[in-house]
């Protein structure tokens, strides 16, 4: 005697999917896996008489044959830069956000500025101000230019994204607008302030090295252009590996604060 099986509803369903549906990191380190082997075999093959692009497992290799002693002096040089340069570019980019929203009439005379400012080719630019200043100050600015309106434009859309009724009630209680600054406006931007400052981390980073080719001592981008010159492949490929790190790392940590400082924000699911 045979027992009939009901079949499963939605719920049981959607339970089973949620089971047999891979984790959120997964895809990524499939993809990741994929690229190095693809890598591996094309340098071992397609590029192996060139040596432009060697195998990972020779990068590596040369990495740690290189060592401390030769990364950690350009890392420390180059993310100071950055560092710097994202600190003074994001303050500026907040206080001129504020600025704009508490006083329009700022706005209108000082957007198309920063808009010039976004336009001004970073190459460019940074012979001037190598001539202009001395020491880790052209890669500082540069790195702070890099950052300034991408945060500039996070700042002022989440300062103007606030509550409207929110508004209106701290107006009918009779606080003004800095009031509505410091209840409404800051706690609303956040989101939006934490989606530049993402984006700004590694391209504080981008700005330092473009700014370090322009001259240096130490630094990541010294250090590539003497790889390069010494035609030191697997070096010069494990130094571009090191900043991309370096720039994931800024970027992931950037995202890792705003998600514990904004925990109302909507989350986006992948």
């Amino acid at each position: 005697m045979t027992t009939a099986t009901a079949d499963p509803g939605p719920m049981e369903l959607a339970a089973l999917d949620e089971k047999a549906a891979l984790p959120t990191w997964a895809g990524g380190v499939i993809g990741i896996v994929g690229l190095l082997v693809v890598w591996q075999v094309a340098g071992m093959t397609i590029f192996h008489k060139s040596d432009l692009v060697p195998p990972p497992t020779e990068i590596i290799q040369k990495m740690v044959s290189d060592g401390w002693a030769f990364y950690w002096p350009n890392i420390v040089t180059t993310m100071r830069e950055a560092a710097l340069g994202w600190l003074w570019g994001n303050l500026l980019a907040i206080g001129l956000a504020v600025l704009f929203v508490q006083v329009p009439l700022a706005e209108r005379a000082l957007l198309k500025v920063a808009v010039a400012s976004y336009c001004l080719p970073i190459v460019a630019i940074g012979p001037v101000l190598a001539t202009l200043y001395s020491g880790d100050t052209p890669k500082v600015i540069l790195a702070a230019l890099s950052v300034f309106f991408t945060t500039l434009i996070g700042a002022i859309v989440g300062l103007r994204s606030a509550d409207k009724t929110s508004l209106d009630l701290i107006h009918s209680f009779g606080g003004g607008s800095w009031t509505a600054l410091t209840k409404v406006r800051i706690r609303t931007s956040l989101p939006s302030l934490f989606a530049g400052l993402r984006i700004a981390a590694p391209a504080a980073l981008l700005g330092a090295m473009i700014g370090e080719y322009m001259g240096g001592e130490n630094g990541l981008s010294i250090a590539m252009i003497n790889a390069q010159q010494s035609l030191e492949s697997a070096r010069t490929w494990g130094i571009a590996l090191v900043a991309t790190a370096l720039a994931g790392a800024a970027y992931a940590v950037t995202a890792v604060i705003g998600n514990r400082l904004t925990p109302w924000a909507p989350r986006v699911k992948r």
